[in-house]
């Protein structure tokens, strides 16, 4: 466990945040190993099978990325106030919580998937693979919401080394048991599927025991099992987490249905070139989560000051972050498709290629506005965040709607870049406002 309020913000956030990013890189192999080996050996069509559903288990997963926000700004705000019971009461609460809800969540996805499948608009010659990738993802659904719950707690704490151990081992397990189901057992979509539900529910079971035993290691304070009023207290937090979260998923669903109207080759290049969008995406918000713990910890300490500087550190980090990703895609965006889709795939490649170099440059951009987004989530912002994202969300479905019709699918990318940039300066506006009241 580690005091983030202690030594220079600058290097406590990069320190911090190191073994997050790593953490990023092997989550996203999660999603990257689905798709080059659904695409190398199980076809193009396999690989438009899995990207089809990919906007509907966002939804799923933006309901855990919720919930993991809201408890760790609670947790952080209670650690750095060094009230160890009421941290220990908070971190019961939302498990059990967590746990209740992820159930309701997989029964009604279970029976709501083919309803699903439909109201995105999947084509015919790939609905049935992509029906049976949701129902298998949707029954691990308790294991994911635990386990990015459980991740949440760990850096909350200041403790982002250990959920690195843990998916370090899941990644690579993953990518071993795709490559035995799909290229060795020849089980095509459902083996990309049981492949990271067996990952993830070993993860997330390691990872529960490991919280727990550290969980009694650091203070002889008892906390509640449960408490209605603590509970409030979260989904003061997380309960707009999760709305958002939530709404850029259906948001994201909305342009999914329009970008499967062009086909299964366009498809498959936009699913290839989305998967390496989110893992540029997820890096900078796995900054702005780390941002998020700094400043509730600063906030329950009383360091007014060390937030501003938690911030203008924060942009900095997101800035050389950004750089890299941005002269990979743009540069070698062919190349990157190349590991996705064979040769043959001239329209899914050409497709990819033109998302990646679009949205690309403007990396900087929404890296700013997410360092931005996390001090209004540590400071219980929630209003301005959500107004901040809502704007981009919206902007994106209409701009993609009309751009389709005035310039086809190359046209639809530039809705991202324009919804960004006015996100950003939203955020970082109503950010600096913050500040000025501290």
């Amino acid at each position: 466990m580690k005091d983030l309020t202690e030594g220079k913000p600058f290097y406590v956030l990069w320190n911090f945040s190191i073994p997050m990013f790593i953490s990023v890189i092997f989550q996203q192999l999660y999603n990257i190993a689905d798709s080059v080996i659904a695409g190398k050996f199980a076809g193009e069509n396999a690989l438009a099978a899995v990207g089809a559903s990919y906007p509907i288990t966002m939804i799923f997963m933006a309901i855990a990325i919720g919930s993991n926000i809201g408890c760790a700004v609670v947790i952080s705000q209670l650690y750095g106030a060094k009230q160890y019971g009421m941290m220990k009461t908070a971190i019961f609460t939302t498990l059990l919580a967590s746990t209740i809800l992820s159930v309701f969540l997989t029964v009604v996805g279970l029976v709501g998937t083919r309803g699903l499948m439909e109201m995105i608009h999947t084509p015919s010659n790939i609905f049935e693979e992509g029906a049976v990738y949701l129902r298998i993802y949707i029954i691990g659904f308790l294991f994911l919401y635990l386990y990015n719950v459980g991740t949440g707690v760990f850096t909350s704490m200041g403790d982002s080394k250990t959920p690195l151990y843990f998916l370090i081992g899941s990644s690579l397990g993953n990518i071993v048991l795709d490559y035995i189901f799909v290229a060795i057992f020849e089980w095509g979509v459902p083996g990309v599927a049981w492949a990271t539900f067996l990952a993830q529910g070993i993860a997330c079971i390691l990872a529960l025991f490991t919280l727990f035993w550290k969980i009694k290691g650091i203070s002889l304070e008892k906390g509640k099992i449960f408490s209605f009023g603590m509970l409030k207290r979260i989904c003061a937090i997380a309960v707009p987490s999760i709305l958002q979260q939530s709404f850029v998923s259906i948001g994201n669903i909305f342009i999914q249905s329009l970008i499967n109207g062009f086909g299964s080759s366009v498809i498959a290049g936009y699913s290839a070139a989305i998967k390496l969008n989110t893992f540029a995406i997820t890096s900078f918000t796995t900054l702005g989560n780390g941002i998020s713990s700094f400043t509730a910890q600063s906030l329950g300490a009383g360091k007014w000051k060390r937030i501003q500087e938690g911030l203008q550190a924060g942009i900095r980090i997101g800035i050389l972050l950004a750089l890299p990703f941005i002269v990979f895609f743009f540069g070698f965006g062919s190349k990157m498709m190349g590991l996705f889709l064979e040769d043959g795939s001239v329209e899914a490649v050409k497709t990819g290629v033109e998302f990646l170099r679009i949205v690309a440059p403007f990396y900087l951009a929404i890296s700013i506005k997410l360092a931005a987004d996390g001090v209004l989530r540590g400071t219980g912002r929630m209003k301005m965040f959500m107004f901040s994202t809502f704007t981009d969300l919206i902007l994106r479905v209409i701009l993609s709607y009309l751009f389709a019709y005035w310039g086809g699918v190359t046209a639809v990318w530039l809705s991202w870049p324009i919804g960004w940039s006015i996100a950003m300066v939203l955020s970082l506006g109503f950010a600096w406002k913050v500040l000025k009241d501290f």
